[in-house]
């Protein structure tokens, strides 16, 4: 029998030659297992490489003799993934956190390194991941290594201060009765000097109970020059990266700090305000069943940058006039506390997401709070120096007076940066310049006495092509 000969030109499921592969990686420690799929989800190949920088080189030189990398989903981009992730950044190749595989397919295929590096792989394909690798490059990643070590530090120190007080409870009467009275400060100062010679022995109780005092309130002040060290370092991050951060009411630099870690260096990985709600458990869980429909609160997202946010909720509700008279309002519309602070959460994530976005280099996203967006001019207003296009208000049906105004809509194209105006054909769309936008209100301003849904006079249009 005659053995049949393989053709030598692809079959027609297999991928294409030099086409796009997909790479998967399972990281360790030690070692990275990488996955390379086609966009058809056939699996090409498989490799082991060690977690250095020549692993890194070895591990995307072999994925690129497959095919071009353009994706790339990573297993803990946070941890062991860090350095592999900032690698493949920087050869420009998009990288993915993918979440460990789901237990119900590991208990149907097995688990293994190389099934572990498919999935990512898949999960990348699919869909299914989303999120973007943070860059580990630039000011927010430094800032995430002082608050670190800060946090550290106030951990270590709450424990000593907790020893040092459960320490002066037990011991002698007399120096418990002269320490008792002082204030937290002043008693660490005091028992960082206690005199370790004092009349008694060396091996005495009251002698070791002194020096225990002693060397605890000197790890005390040790710690707060740390902290107070790392304030300052955060703070002059914050005012030289991002200034905008420290001017509204309530957030501090540790709360600034903590909602800059939270997006990230490369901030494109956040693209709305929702998604970064989301990000940090403020938005709304829908949680409904049959004739029941309610909303619950959002227990995921990030909770350090959730626990920023309800800080500055509750500082604000104690010096803010305007967050106070919110409170008042929707508890009079019987509301309660905790959809008040939901509500509240929301709104600062909101802020701190636009504020942050103000020194990206998008001008669609380069407008502070509390003033007004704009859109770029369309061609025709070129035509008229002195027009000024509106700001972006939401679409809202006209009545009928208002549409006989209504000469020009807005479409959904754009012509080198500049937005196309065309008739609008009797359409019932929005007389101003602009593009839906965060505001609740109509689409102009009303005129007392003049009507319900009247708008200002501007005087005649200077041209056919406005109104």
């Amino acid at each position: 029998m005659t053995p049949r000969k393989r053709s030598p030109h692809p079959s027609s499921t297999g991928p294409p030659a030099g086409g796009e592969v997909v790479l998967g990686v399972d990281t360790h420690g030690e070692i990275h297992v990488a996955a390379a799929l086609c966009p058809l989800g056939q699996v090409l190949g498989t490799k082991s490489f060690p977690a250095t920088a020549v692993g890194y080189r070895r591990l995307l030189v072999w994925a690129r003799r497959l095919g071009t990398v353009r994706r790339a989903g990573v297993e803990g981009t946070g941890t062991f993934g860090a350095g592999l992730a900032r690698y493949l950044l920087a050869e420009q190749v998009v990288v993915f956190e993918v979440n460990r595989p789901d237990r119900s397919a590991r208990r149907l295929l097995g688990k293994s390194d190389p099934l572990d590096a498919q999935a990512a792989a898949r999960a990348v394909l699919s869909g299914r991941a989303t999120a973007r690798a943070k860059s580990g490059e630039g000011p927010v990643h430094s800032a995430r290594l002082f608050k670190i070590a800060k946090d550290s530090a106030v951990k270590a120190r709450t424990q000593t201060i907790n020893q040092l007080k459960a320490v002066l409870v037990i011991a002698d009467p007399a120096l418990r009765e002269r320490l008792s009275s002082l204030g937290n400060r002043e008693l660490f100062r005091t028992c960082a000097r206690l005199s370790v010679n004092e009349g008694d022995d060396g091996d005495g109780v009251a002698q070791a109970t002194r020096v225990t005092l002693s060397l605890l309130a000197q790890r005390i002040e040790h710690l707060t020059g740390q902290i107070d060290d790392l304030n300052q370092r955060l703070t002059r991050l914050l005012e030289h990266h991002a200034p905008q951060l420290l001017t509204p009411v309530g957030i501090g630099p540790d709360s600034a700090v903590t909602l800059l870690i939270t997006m990230g260096d490369n901030l494109e990985r956040v693209c709305t305000e929702t998604s970064f709600a989301a990000l940090c458990g403020v938005s709304p869980v829908e949680y409904s069943s049959g004739n029941r429909s309610s909303r619950r609160l959002n227990h995921g997202g990030d909770r350090q940058a959730n626990a920023a946010l309800h800080r500055i909720v509750f500082t604000r509700l104690r010096h803010d006039p305007r967050t106070q008279a919110y409170y008042e309002r929707r508890t009079q519309e019987g509301k309660t506390r905790r959809e008040i602070i939901r509500c509240l959460k929301r709104y600062a994530a909101r802020e701190v997401f636009n504020l942050v976005k103000t020194v990206s280099s998008d001008p669609l996203l380069s407008g502070r709070p509390g003033s007004e967006s704009v859109r770029p001019a369309c061609r025709g207003c070129r035509r008229r120096p002195d027009h000024r296009p509106q700001p972006l208000r939401r679409r809202l049906p006209l009545s009928a007076d208002l549409r006989r105004h209504a000469g020009r809509r807005r479409t959904g194209r754009e012509d080198g940066g500049h937005a196309v105006c065309r008739p609008s054909r009797g359409r019932q769309r929005s007389v101003a310049h602009g593009a839906p936008g965060p505001h609740h209100l109509g689409a102009r301003p009303r005129t007392a006495g003049t009507g319900e849904d009247s708008i200002p006079d501007r005087g005649p249009p200077r041209n056919p092509h406005h109104p």
